[in-house]
């Protein structure tokens, strides 16, 4: 997660303060993911709150991968092998080819026939647990206002498992070309104003911290500022890794939204989010592929009188977002 915010040197205290509140995130090892569909498990934590999971150093194109969504839903994306050793019933993935590798199987952790007397969950619990158990190290994250932050460390103490908080990078960006944006203007106008797909590729190379000097004896990169464009003296930028939910996207989008509650010299500023490239969905339950760079994210464009444009955009193997 990223902001950057035009003309500004100092961050609010309110702002640091959502930051600092970002809060931890797990790393359990050597984790089988029947546990993840055990009926303790679903009962603590995904009827009583958004709990989301995701396998750590697995690759989407490789490997067998996995996710558990905050809708309750457990997504495996498999290869053929394991597929047909666990026996559970899937659908071929969208972008497997002619001859298919790769499977996605979606189970519904809070489907009212899924509870321990039933059939369908006694037959997930032995396809995941005896036929073909299925192990991983997980990234694990839970939200429920209510609850005690240690309650899944408590819960996987028998494991290896690890709190770890986001790490956080600050820096102020000094004479930055910034291009000149208007609400209303989405394709932009000449001589007044930027376009939205402009703005996107500039931002791309400011949170990659590309020159934007356009010297001729640059080898890396000949890529200037889009015009129209105004000099900033002071920008403030905020770069977030780590497995960030998204109700605390929410609150910093809220509080983002509230920087211009006062008077401020900046007319705009945005909030970049990037998702995992292997992750095994992107937007909802969309299936997410790898192709070349894993590319999915979506961008806010905030603007001093509260108008917003919102981007996204994903690389080749993905379904378009909603």
């Amino acid at each position: 997660v990223s902001f950057l915010i035009p003309e500004c040197g100092i961050l609010p205290e309110v702002l640091k303060s959502t930051i600092a509140d970002v809060g931890e995130y797990y790393v359990v090892r050597n984790l089988s993911i029947h546990e993840l569909v055990s009926h303790e498990f679903i009962d603590a934590f995904v009827k009583k709150g958004s709990c989301y999971a995701l396998t750590y150093n697995t690759k989407i194109d490789q490997d067998n991968t996995a996710a558990l969504l905050p809708n309750g839903k457990l997504i495996l994306s498999v290869d053929k092998d394991t597929y047909e050793e666990l026996g559970l019933q899937g659908r071929p993935s969208r972008y497997a080819g002619k001859k298919v590798m790769r499977y996605i199987v979606t189970i519904d952790l809070t489907d009212s026939g899924f509870h321990p007397d039933s059939k369908k969950y006694k037959r997930v619990l032995w396809a995941l647990k005896e036929k073909k158990p299925l192990e991983f190290d997980f990234l694990l994250a839970w939200y429920n206002t209510g609850a005690e932050e240690s309650t899944l460390m408590s819960y996987f103490s028998k494991n290896q498992i690890q709190a770890l908080k986001p790490k956080i990078t600050f820096s102020t960006l000094r004479d930055l070309q910034c291009p000149v944006l208007q609400s209303n203007e989405l394709q932009g106008k000449p001589d007044e104003s930027c376009s939205t797909e402009e703005l996107f590729e500039w931002l791309g190379a400011v949170l990659s911290q590309v020159s934007l000097d356009n010297k001729s004896s640059s080898f890396l990169s000949t890529y200037c500022c889009p015009q129209p464009s105004t000099m900033v003296e002071k920008a403030f930028l905020c770069t977030i890794t780590g497995f960030i939910i998204p109700e605390k996207i929410i609150q910093l989008l809220e509080q983002l939204c509230c920087y211009f509650g006062e008077p401020k010299l900046a007319y705009w500023l945005t909030l970049t989010v990037h998702g995992f490239a292997d992750s095994p969905v992107s937007w909802r339950e969309s299936e997410h592929g790898f192709h070349k760079g894993g590319e999915n994210l979506y961008n806010f464009v905030i603007f001093r009188n509260l108008d917003y444009w919102l981007q996204m955009a994903v690389g080749t193997n993905d379904d378009c977002p909603p």
